[in-house]
C-alpha cells in the first residue's frame, strides 16, 4: 500500500439489528463501482473502523479485504437469513434463565439472596453468536491482508465498566502510534473475537465481556456508550475520505401519531430512547464537528492553513431515509413468541416501544427490508458516491453520448 496515498475510512456505527441496514449499503457501493469499472475485487476502503454490531461488519470486512466483491456477498448471505438464535437464545429455557431471572432479581431480589453469589449478567444469553463468529471470521486471512497491503488498518471500539474509558482497538500494517484524549484511549493490539464481543454487547441485553488491558483484566460493554467522537479513530489511522454508514435518520424528526396520542412512556419506549442517545446522537454531533472544521479551514489562507495541525475531511454520509422504528413495528411478530411474551411486558411489542425491538429483532424478514433500504439509499446518492472516490459516472456519461 503507498504510504503517500490518500486513505479512504469506512465508519459502521452500532444499532444491533439495524445493522443489516450497511450491508444494503456496501452491496450498492459495489455494484456503483462496478458499473464505473472499478476492479470487483479491489477494496475501496484503506481504513475499517466499526462499533458494537458495526464491528462485527467491520471485521468481516477486513477479513476478506483482498477481494470485496466476495466479502460484501458473504454478509449480504449471512444477514439475509438472519435467526435470532444465531445471537441469543430464543427459546423458553434460555429466556427462564437469562432474562426472567434478571427480570425477577429486580423485582424480589431482597428474597433472592442466594443469586448474590452467581447473579444473572444480562437479560439475553448471547452465547450462539460466539459461534456465529468463529465461523464468519477469517482471523488469519485479515494478517495476511494487512500484511500484503490490501488493508491498511481495522479498528473497533468498546467502553469499559471497569475503568470508564472509551477504548478504541486497532491492528494495523504500518507501527502506527496509539492516541489518547479525556475519557477516550487506543491500544493496538490482534483483534479477536472477544474485541467484537464487547463492543457489540448492547447494556444490560448482552453481557459485558473480559479483555485483558494495560496489564490487568476489564469488563468491557457497547462501543458507542460514551463514544463522543466516532469519526475520530479513522482520522487518527489516517483516513482523509471518510464513509460514514448510519444506524438511525439523522436529525430524526418526531413521529406525529405518537405526538397526537402521548400517553405516559413504557419502559420500552424510555429503553428505545436512551438506545437512541448511545447509538446516534454521538454521530450527529461529530459529523456537526467535523463539517464546522472543514468549513473554518476553507476561510484560511493557504500559509494559515500550513500553520494548524487539523486538517479537511471529505465526508460522505450515507444513514435511512425512513424510521427503522416504524419498519421494526411492523416484523415484532417474526420474533420467537418467548421473546415477544418478555418484550411484550415491557411495552416493546407495542408501535411506541419498536425502537427497542429494533435492535435485537435479528430475524430475515426484517433484515432484508434494512437491506433493501440500505440499497435504495445509496443508489439515490449515486453521483456522490462516484465524487467520493473519484470515479465518472461511466453510464451517465453513455446516455450523454
Amino acid at each position: 500500500m503507498d504510504p503517500n496515498k490518500e486513505k479512504t475510512g469506512l465508519i459502521l456505527t452500532g444499532g444491533g439489528a439495524r445493522a443489516a441496514y450497511q450491508v444494503g449499503v456496501l452491496d450498492a457501493i459495489g455494484t456503483i463501482l462496478r458499473d464505473a469499472d472499478w476492479p470487483e475485487d479491489k477494496n475501496p476502503f484503506d481504513i475499517i473502523c466499526g462499533t458494537s454490531a458495526g464491528a462485527i461488519n467491520a471485521t468481516a470486512l477486513a477479513c476478506r479485504a483482498d477481494h470485496f466483491a466476495d466479502s460484501v456477498r458473504e454478509l449480504v448471505s449471512i444477514w439475509e437469513h438472519f435467526r435470532v438464535e444465531q445471537v441469543y437464545r430464543a427459546d423458553s429455557l434460555g429466556v427462564m434463565r437469562s432474562g426472567a431471572r434478571w427480570l425477577s432479581l429486580f423485582s424480589f431480589g431482597w428474597l433472592l439472596r442466594k443469586w448474590h453469589a452467581s447473579p444473572p449478567q444480562s437479560l439475553l444469553d448471547n452465547t450462539p453468536l460466539v459461534t456465529m463468529l468463529h465461523r464468519l471470521l477469517d482471523l488469519p486471512r485479515l494478517d495476511a491482508a494487512l500484511a500484503n497491503g490490501y488493508l491498511h488498518a481495522l479498528a473497533v471500539t468498546a467502553s469499559s465498566y471497569t475503568g470508564g474509558q472509551h477504548v478504541t482497538f486497532y491492528q494495523s500494517s504500518a507501527d502506527l502510534d496509539p492516541w489518547k484524549r479525556i475519557q477516550r484511549t487506543a491500544v493496538r493490539d490482534q483483534i479477536g473475537v472477544q474485541h467484537l464481543l464487547a463492543s457489540s454487547a448492547i447494556p444490560f441485553i448482552f453481557p459485558a465481556m473480559p479483555i485483558y488491558f494495560e496489564g490487568h483484566r476489564e469488563y468491557f460493554g457497547d462501543g458507542s456508550m460514551r463514544q463522543t467522537a466516532p469519526i475520530s479513530p479513522a482520522i487518527h489511522l489516517g483516513a482523509r475520505r471518510i464513509l460514514v454508514v448510519g444506524a438511525g435518520r439523522m436529525g430524526e424528526q418526531r413521529d406525529p401519531a405518537l405526538l397526537e396520542s402521548a400517553e405516559y412512556p413504557s419502559l420500552a419506549q424510555v429503553a428505545g430512547h436512551a438506545m437512541s442517545g448511545i447509538f446516534l446522537d454521538g454521530l450527529a454531533v461529530d459529523i456537526e464537528r467535523l463539517e464546522r472544521i472543514n468549513q473554518t479551514l476553507s476561510c484560511l489562507t493557504e500559509e494559515q492553513r500550513q500553520r494548524t495541525p487539523l486538517k479537511p475531511v471529505n465526508i460522505l454520509v450515507i444513514s435511512p431515509s425512513r424510521r427503522i422504528d416504524d419498519i421494526a413495528s411492523r416484523h415484532v411478530g417474526s420474533l420467537p413468541r418467548p421473546i415477544r411474551a418478555m418484550l411484550g411486558g415491557i411495552g416493546a411489542t407495542e408501535q411506541r416501544g419498536s425502537a427497542l425491538a429494533s435492535y435485537l429483532l435479528f430475524e430475515e424478514s426484517f433484515t432484508r427490508e434494512l437491506i433493501g433500504l440500505g440499497r435504495q439509499d445509496t443508489f439515490a446518492k449515486r453521483r456522490e458516491v462516484l465524487a467520493f472516490f473519484g470515479q465518472d459516472d461511466i453510464n451517465s456519461t453513455q446516455k450523454r453520448a
